[in-house]
């Protein structure tokens, strides 16, 4: 009773069969984590520890006699790349092995003794710190000063430096934080940073390049330039500063060898934060001052506040002259923080043996540091990351002008009238943290739009198995009665986009019956891309955060669809639908024809250059002949694209010159010379880089004017300003570019300045080139 017993079909069992072929196919995964024997929770410097460990001893290069030995590292390779990866560790982590369909790498391996000499140079020095991807910006933002080794790992150079930065390190650990960035594994970093030789060493904070030698006094010192620090030498006039009640260092110099000024400015630098001030005293010039300290030979002591010479053991004699020792032992003798209690929130400590209740109140279970904002002990907000200084530092100033809260369920947002968007985490999962300084800054953005909150459910699971949660990070937008998983990238500008997608859709939901309408009865000059998809499969899911931007790229000229194949499952099989994601353009002229995506690659990029592929040209190819007649002779405006077919950023630029050719029809026509056919129009043209973009206006009386349309999208670029400014004096102008990441905003540019040049009324004689900041 109260249970509906249907007669199994033939449909239910091939339902099962294709549920249990699931579950089987996801169950047989290889662990990435067993493979290179590491914990959920390992940092991407404990992934690359282990995985160099393993290289050494299964590398077939080791291991010749073993014919399955190739096959058994293509496994650990695949798990190391895998790992290595915050976005495929995230996917691998949500979604298995087919999650990463889309990602096949590992296919390739180096010698072994390039993973014996050349891999991860600095992973085993604690006082480098191995930056990446994920951690560069936070610690470079955390307000202490930074000197990376930005460095390639079969660079003989880098390798020479080496032993010098690590003794380095050692020497400024406390005073300046001593990075290093493998531009092998982090090549978008170091690009994004201007590194383009190895090793490069740049201090953060100043922004200035290091060019001189690379011995550890020349770095010290230099590096020593951008500290401040301040030690007073005293003397007997001066002396009366210890009744101010303030702690001191004093290092006593008995002898012209003992003074050291670089460890004394590192002393001071150490302790800059308050805790004593730090000073010196020439006892060859001051013998009975010294004498009245009872010193008779060169040492360092530390003097707390109210201490006394008359005092036995308030006053500690140093043995050593090193400044991490020193700086050690000075904060064994310093006064501990403050206890606080629920009634005294300030800053300080909490014990939670004695205040048990308030910490159980907040749900917090081991050592942890928590920001409050000010709103009571309800507004918080915990730190989840690496316990050093910079990170705590940066998450502190981050926190207190963010608006990220700590939830549990007595403040869990349900059927709020303000959207919330939830993380929910673990905090033992690296892409977790990284994302959390992404939500600090997204929820400055959107800030009286949005509220954000965090829920860890290793403490909360009830709360997370309710709405689920089975993989970390998992981000959720609730508004209302409407809930939103977050599919994006794990950056603030990913989540920025995904809310503005859903304040303004740009991604068409189509049902069978807006499907026929749409799409099947479009109008002769539309074109729609349509992707089929399933909610379960976990490619679809890595393509719809860059199925949302292809459409905010496209819009205005290709429309972009999806069909939930899940929800309509009938409809998808009519269609002859029989993979996912199928993704599918419709081109215009022609409601019977439709052609697949048969690309490798499912990023935004790669599909809109294909799409716009099918667009009909709007731009037309020029002979010589047709170039002398019609764009040096003739009476139009013209903007040209100069090209070679071998070239592949001409390749990757060629949809987006056609798009500004539709923008433009009408008030300038487009044409394209290919240089590699006609070598000596473009070499008497005196065209040097392909692709070049070079604009002819008409030079006679006659003057053509119109207003063109605006771009498609708001975008800005540095080099704008600049270039509007020189094309009100000149007329012409050439644009070159040799990076495919700068064709669309070079198309873009082109418009601008375009647009501006159609209301100017000066003439040229001559086409001017203008450079591209971009390009090294």
């Amino acid at each position: 009773p109260g249970k509906w017993l249907l007669k199994p079909s033939r449909k239910t069992f091939m339902f099962l069969f294709v549920i249990t072929w699931l579950v089987v196919t996801i169950h047989s995964d290889e662990d990435y984590y067993k493979l290179l024997g590491i914990s959920r929770e390992a940092s991407t410097r404990e992934v690359r520890q282990a995985f160099k460990k393993l290289a050494l001893t299964m590398h077939p290069d080791k291991n010749p006699n073993d014919e399955t030995a190739h096959e058994k590292f293509l496994k650990i390779n695949r798990a190391y790349e895998v790992l290595k990866d915050e976005d495929l560790r995230k996917k691998y982590d949500k979604y298995g092995e087919k999650g990463l369909q889309d990602d096949q790498q590992g296919g390739r391996y180096e010698s072994w003794n390039y993973y014996r000499y050349d891999f991860g140079i600095y992973d085993d020095d604690p006082e480098v710190i191995t930056l990446d991807r994920g951690d560069f910006d936070a610690a470079v933002n955390s307000g202490e000063v930074w000197f990376v080794n930005f460095y390639y790992p079969r660079c003989s150079h880098c390798h020479e430096l080496a032993p010098t930065w690590r003794e380095f390190a050692k020497e400024m650990d406390g005073v300046v934080r001593i990075g290093a960035v493998n531009c092998g594994d982090n090549s978008r970093l170091c690009r994004s940073k201007g590194v383009s030789s190895y090793p490069s060493l740049l201090v953060f904070r100043a922004g200035v390049k290091y060019y001189g030698d690379r011995s550890k006094r020349s770095l010290t010192q230099f590096a020593m330039q951008f500290v401040t620090s301040k030690v007073s030498e005293l003397w007997q006039g001066s002396i009366q500063a210890f009744a101010s009640r303030v702690g001191w260092l004093i290092t006593f110099c008995c002898s012209d060898s003992c003074w050291n000024g670089s460890v004394v400015r590192v002393c001071d630098v150490s302790l800059q934060d308050g805790l004593v001030k730090v000073g010196w005293i020439d006892c060859t010039m001051h013998t009975d001052l010294c004498g009245s300290f009872d010193v008779t030979s060169s040492t360092t002591a530390l003097f707390p506040p109210d201490s006394s010479l008359t005092q036995e053991g308030s006053v500690l004699f140093l043995k050593t002259l090193d400044a991490r020792e020193i700086y050690l032992q000075v904060l064994q003798h310093m006064p501990d923080l403050e206890t606080l209690t629920k009634n005294s929130f300030e800053v300080g400590k909490v014990d939670c043996l004695s205040e048990a209740q308030l910490c159980a109140s907040l749900y917090i279970q081991k050592p942890c540091v928590a920001v409050f904002k000010g709103l009571g002990i309800h507004d918080f907000e915990i730190h989840h990351g690496k316990d050093a200084l910079y990170n705590i530092v940066a998450f502190a100033k981050e926190s207190v002008s963010a608006h990220v809260t700590t939830l549990r369920p007595e403040n869990f947002p349900r059927d709020e009238k303000v959207p919330w968007l939830v993380d929910f985490f673990a905090p033992w999962c690296p892409p977790c943290r990284a994302l959390l300084p992404e939500l600090r800054k997204a929820s400055i953005q959107l800030h009286g739009q949005m509220k954000f909150g965090t829920l860890d459910c290793t403490i909360h699971q009830g709360l997370c198995s309710m709405y689920n949660i089975n993989a970390y990070p998992t981000t959720v937008v609730f508004n209302k009665s409407s809930v939103h998983e977050y599919e994006g990238h794990h950056s603030a500008d990913g989540i920025l986009e995904f809310v503005q997608d859903l304040a303004n859709p740009v991604v068409v939901t189509l049902t069978p019956e807006t499907f026929q309408e749409l799409v099947r009865r479009r109008k002769h000059a539309e074109t729609w891309v349509v992707d089929f998809y399933a909610p379960w499969c976990g490619p679809c899911q890595a393509l719809l955060p860059e199925w949302r931007r292809l459409a905010r790229m496209l819009s205005g000229l290709i429309n972009v669809g999806t069909v939930d194949c899940q929800k309509h499952h009938s409809f998808c099989q009519s269609e002859s639908v029989r993979a996912y994601p199928e993704i599918r353009l419709f081109p215009q002229n022609r409601r019977d024809q439709y052609h697949d995506y048969k690309g490798w690659h499912r990023d935004a990029h790669s599909l809109k250059t294909w799409a716009l592929s099918y667009l009909p040209r709007a731009s037309v190819d020029l002979s010589p002949e047709d170039f002398r007649r019609k764009v040096l002779e003739g009476q139009e405006h013209w903007v040209l694209d100069f090209y070679a077919p071998w070239c592949g950023p001409c390749q990757h630029f060629a949809p987006e010159f056609e798009v500004l050719a539709r923008m433009l029809k009408g008030t300038v026509r487009a044409g394209k010379v290919d240089c590699q056919a006609h070598y000596q129009t473009c070499q008497s043209a005196g065209i040097t880089a392909y692709p070049t973009v070079r604009f002819y206006p008409y030079l006679g009386t006659t003057r053509v004017s119109a207003t063109l349309p605006p771009p498609p999208h708001t975008h800005t670029h540095t080099h704008t300003h600049s270039l509007l400014t020189l094309i009100y004096t000149h007329s012409c102008f050439s644009l070159s570019h040799s990076r495919s990441e700068d064709m669309e905003v070079s198309m873009l540019t082109a418009v601008t300045l375009l647009s501006s040049l159609m209301s100017s009324t000066r003439d040229c004689s001559s086409w001017l080139s203008i450079p591209n900041p971009n390009l090294r």
